[in-house]
């Protein structure tokens, strides 16, 4: 069985890619915003809350890494 459906990379995207990375051929789109996102202190990734309390995923990578979609999807299903 194929596995494509783990892996998007759009770059004809005006935002591509959103995060600084040395291996765009690696940058996966498939999760463009993160649904880890709402989970907060939860989400497990490389964030920072600004001074006005908002969070700041600009320097995490975990979603858009072609090798961790398995981890995400684990990650939405926990509680």
């Amino acid at each position: 069985m194929s596995e494509f459906y783990k892996f998007f990379s759009h770059k004809q995207c005006e935002y591509f890619p959103c995060h600084k990375t040395d291996n765009p051929d690696n940058f996966n789109c498939l999760f463009c915003f993160c649904p880890l996102y709402l989970k907060g202190a939860e989400c497990g990734g490389n964030f920072r809350y600004t001074e006005k309390g908002v969070k700041d995923c600009s320097q995490c990578m975990f979603p858009h890494e072609r090798k961790n979609y398995t981890k995400m999807m684990e990650k939405l299903r926990q509680k």
